[in-house]
């Protein structure tokens, strides 16, 4: 055996991930909000990069020159030396104002403490209801004990749940509740007499009414089923959250499509969406610039900006691109769901998109992850439009498919006998599709949808 050094020259193949390809990566795996975030970072740091600006456009320059010319500057400038006269406003003219458009809601924590303000009591009662109301979440619910508090101000606790009852009697009903079942006994203080049992139920049986084990109510109150039946009803339509009627302060947050799919004159046209990938322009001063600066540094640095810019720019485009390739690919693939909704959804993967539009799975991926289409059926997001299969006598049907069949044969069921998973199963078959009991417990769950014995009406 002879061991020794040798010089030899191989070929091969390998990706090497450049700043450059990371970056255009990053770019198609951001979300709009992502993506405009990074942007705004970008043109600060790079002074070559701007937004394009949104001007009108002309068929021709003589245009743009006419229109130009229609304007005298210095009969406009004359008008406003001279103090004496003033052109007559037209009353017509609506005139717009942002202070228009921002609404303002009230509070829960203002509408209590609007209450309380009202109230002849002594200023001390006053400080203990301004703390209780304090500690009341968004929801309505006291989130410390009358122990804490009388604790933290040394007064008896006596006296603290004399206020807090005063503020459990404003609006809405069931404020200042400690819990569920003491929320909803609120609620049902002043019909009391209309519902006596009421009471009783909610106190004692509140998780047999979640569970719909209404015989056990029956049974141990001596009380007509059917009568069980309607006081439950009453207490479903009681408020478990009243303070959520309320502003919490929180902004709203819309999700902006990155695309749009219209149905016109027969067709569907993509439209994408220039909100969710800003059009970007490299800076007129400094191309000149560029061109007429001699000191070598500076032309170095503006040299590394541009390129920086330019790469930018084409990752950007490229993303949009890749985007509208997906969506195009998507409702070639899912047409039917377009026409008839979520029972024509059929069974997609990435990797038959990727094949369609010649790129790598990844790609379609990254491309899809925590996009949104806006279609004529509504607000999606990419990824709804993928889901496994399962095989019918008729071919091959999606999981959303399914799911929507189930979801209507539980709708149109009778709630005195609704179908059971099995029952659900057997009705699937006879239909074509074979799905067996767990799978559909387990898109029932998926739809958020209870059991047999819970839908159960008496």
């Amino acid at each position: 055996m002879k061991l020794g050094y040798d010089l030899t020259l191989e070929q091969a193949q390998k990706l090497v991930m450049t700043p450059e390809l990371r970056q255009a990566i990053q770019l198609l795996q951001f979300t709009s909000l992502e993506l405009n975030e990074y942007l705004e970072e970008q043109i600060k740091e790079n002074p070559l990069l701007e937004l394009e600006n949104s001007v009108e456009d002309y068929e021709n320059i003589d245009d743009y020159a006419n229109k130009r010319e229609e304007i005298d500057w210095k009969e406009y400038i004359g008008k406003d030396d001279d103090i004496s006269y003033r052109p007559q406003k037209d009353k017509n003219t609506k005139e717009y104002s942002f202070e228009n458009f921002v609404s303002y809601s009230t509070s829960l924590r203002e509408n209590l403490l609007f209450q309380l303000n009202v109230l002849d009591m002594s200023q001390e009662d006053r400080k203990i209801g301004e703390i209780l109301i304090e500690s009341i979440d968004e929801n309505g619910y006291l989130m410390t004990s009358v122990e804490q508090v009388a604790k933290d101000l040394s007064i008896s606790p006596g006296k603290i749940e004399n206020v807090l009852s005063i503020i459990q009697s404003f609006e809405p009903l069931g404020v200042g509740a400690r819990d569920l079942k003491e929320c909803l006994l609120l609620q049902i203080k002043e019909d009391n007499p209309k519902n006596p049992q009421a009471e009783k139920i909610i106190r004692y049986y509140l998780e047999d009414i979640a569970y719909n084990r209404l015989s056990k109510i029956a049974k141990e109150l001596d009380l007509d089923i059917a009568q069980v039946q309607e006081i439950c009803d009453y207490i479903k339509t009681l408020e478990p959250k009243p303070g959520r009627c309320f502003s919490s302060g929180d902004q709203v947050k819309y999700i902006t499509p990155d695309a749009t799919i219209e149905y016109i004159d027969g067709e569907y046209i993509i439209l994408l969406n220039d909100i969710t990938g800003p059009r970007l322009n490299i800076n007129n001063f400094y191309k000149e610039l560029m061109r007429k600066e001699k000191d070598k540094n500076a032309t170095e640095y503006l040299t590394e900006r541009l390129n920086s810019a330019m790469w930018i720019i084409k990752s950007i485009e490229q993303r949009r691109m890749t985007i509208y390739k997906v969506v195009e690919s998507i409702l070639k693939f899912q047409r039917d769901f377009f026409e008839i909704g979520e029972r024509g959804l059929k069974p997609l993967t990435l990797s038959e998109v990727a094949d369609d539009i010649e790129m790598h799975e990844s790609t379609v991926s990254r491309a899809t992850n925590g996009k949104y289409v806006q279609t004529p059926r509504g607000l999606y997001e990419l990824k709804f439009f993928f889901s496994s299969g399962l095989s019918t006598n008729s071919g091959e049907m999606s999981s959303t498919s399914i799911k929507s069949i189930i979801k209507d044969l539980i709708d149109k069921e009778n709630p005195k006998k609704p179908y059971s998973d099995q029952k659900i199963s057997d009705i699937l078959k006879d239909r074509g599709i074979s799905i067996s009991r767990r799978t559909v417990a387990k898109y029932r769950d998926e739809l958020q949808i209870p059991s047999s014995t819970v839908r159960r009406r008496y």
